[in-house]
């Protein structure tokens, strides 16, 4: 399996495969195993059904037992339009193929809309954990605005069966107040009701792109929307993978200290990956990263997420449009390809 991953990186698997963090140490990391929630989330105030429901989806698929998370998320029908999302293959239009393909693809849950997975959860919710995605950013309002809102209640996902309610910030835009208060009392509330919590901590604003340079991307902005979204309390968090640092400095706004950039991260993926984990409570609250759009390479840069991802100390992948953008069969081998790394213990902690 190791020689398999290493043929997939190329010419990219000394750099990510050797690479030694000595900005944030891995011993003062809170990290993945398959003692996670006994650990780690027992500590919190998390009530019990909390952690059952949390160590349901641990144990779940491919990955179960092993403390890491391969999910499979779909909610791009509302975010990105149907057409725009689900023309490369027809077959996603009906909620059953999404579901299906994070059965067959072994994933730990399965992350979509309300209407998705109701449309399927008898026959669906005692066979893979949900997550439903509660608020959502829809594009058929003119002129488009970046404002996530509440397409469903905690209470629906609830009597769904759902295990877990998912719900998106978009931090830095105009309305990102408004959305903190709203996730902010529905965590409280799945939390009462016994579901656990993933935030996709997300950044939005024109003004992040500045030089040719795209700092929604950018380390220390995107660390901090992370530790904004731990202290709402979520219990995972999603963010995308960084690809630059210096956003602070570079849009001139915010705070900030010069030691994030000299002692705390380098400009290696996954030290700049480390300052994300660093930011969710040194991994008490684990990271998920995104497996980002489909390409031309999906299989590789899954992989080299992955293993960035892994080697930083996060706590797994989530990955819709890889995988559901071209036919099941492929799709579940690159949801298997992203597990093989989790799976491989030769691939260890930078």
């Amino acid at each position: 399996m190791l020689e398999k991953i290493i043929t997939l990186l190329g010419e990219d698997a000394g750099f990510l495969m050797d690479h030694n963090c000595t900005c944030i140490k891995k011993d003062s990391l809170h990290l993945p195993g398959p003692d996670f929630v006994d650990r780690v989330m027992t500590s919190t105030d998390r009530n019990s059904n909390v952690l059952r429901n949390l160590q349901s989806v641990f144990n779940h698929g491919r990955l179960g037992g092993t403390g890491y998370l391969s999910i499979l998320p779909v909610d791009q029908g509302i975010e990105h339009s149907a057409g725009a999302s689900f023309a490369p293959n027809p077959i996603y239009f009906d909620p059953q193929n999404i579901v299906q393909l994070a059965v067959e693809g072994q994933c730990n849950a399965v992350a979509s809309t309300l209407g998705v997975l109701g449309a399927v959860s008898r026959k669906y919710a005692h066979k893979i954990p949900f997550i439903v995605k509660i608020n959502h950013n829809e594009l058929l309002s003119y002129p488009n605005a970046h404002d996530q809102k509440m397409f469903a209640s905690v209470e629906q996902a609830f009597n769904m069966g759902a295990c877990a309610v998912g719900a998106t910030i978009y931090y830095g835009s105009q309305k990102s107040g408004r959305q903190i208060l709203d996730v902010s009392q529905a965590f409280e509330r799945a939390h009462e009701l016994g579901m656990f919590t993933i935030l996709w901590c997300y950044l939005r604003n024109d003004a992040f792109k500045k030089d040719g340079t795209d700092y929604h991307l950018s380390a220390d902005l995107s660390g901090q929307a992370n530790h904004l979204g731990v202290t709402i309390a979520a219990d995972i968090i999603k963010q995308k993978l960084p690809e630059c640092n210096g956003g602070f400095t570079a849009l001139d706004f915010g705070k900030t200290d010069e030691r994030v950039y000299t002692e705390l991260t380098t400009d290696h993926p996954i030290d700049l990956t480390r300052y994300q984990v660093a930011n969710c409570y040194m991994g008490r609250i684990g990271l998920i990263n995104s497996g980002g759009a489909s390409g031309v390479d999906d299989v590789k840069e899954a992989v080299k997420t992955a293993v960035i991802n892994k080697r930083a100390g996060g706590m797994g992948l989530i990955s819709g449009r890889k995988a559901f953008q071209k036919p099941m069969g492929e799709g579940v081998e690159l949801l298997n390809a992203i597990q093989d790394v989790y799976l491989e213990q030769k691939i260890t902690i930078a």
